[in-house]
């Protein structure tokens, strides 16, 4: 299952060349990850950081006046880290395929932790092994392009 996230774009988004800058698609993927990880329903109630991120651009994102979806699943949860796909789409194009390797961290002792079981149940609802390496429309892995 993924969870899906509906990001506006806005206009101070936008670099000199009229499209949406690269590092302002961390902030998107960030929007999206808040928006998986502390939902009313569940979410982690401990704290967690971000140990790395990847990403690749595949095309260029102008603004406009409607949302762009930000696909987010889970990939592989180890013991004490879990690893976040995302593809930052339309229904014509994927603008941007990323990851995200998360640490859970216990901020009152100033250290990383284990993930709990429940969070771990909570993850392991959005697991997907074969999200993180999908091919291109030739079936082979589309390549970054500079933006």
């Amino acid at each position: 299952m993924r969870h899906i996230y509906r990001c506006p774009l806005r206009w101070a988004d936008m670099d000199a060349y009229g499209h949406v800058n690269n590092a302002v698609f961390l902030r998107y993927l960030e929007e999206a990850r808040i928006d998986f990880l502390f939902r009313p329903d569940k979410q982690f109630k401990q704290g967690s950081v971000v140990a790395r991120h990847e990403i690749d651009y595949k095309h260029q994102l102008v603004h406009r006046h409607h949302p762009v979806d930000i696909e987010l699943w889970v990939g592989e949860i180890r013991a004490a880290s879990f690893t976040l796909g995302y593809e930052v789409k339309d229904d014509d194009l994927v603008y941007v395929r990323a990851s995200t390797v998360i640490v859970p961290f216990d901020f009152e002792a100033q250290r990383p932790r284990r993930l709990t079981a429940e969070e771990r149940e909570f993850l392991a609802e959005y697991r997907d092994e074969d999200g993180d390496g999908d091919p291109g429309p030739d079936g082979t892995e589309e390549k970054a392009v500079a933006a």
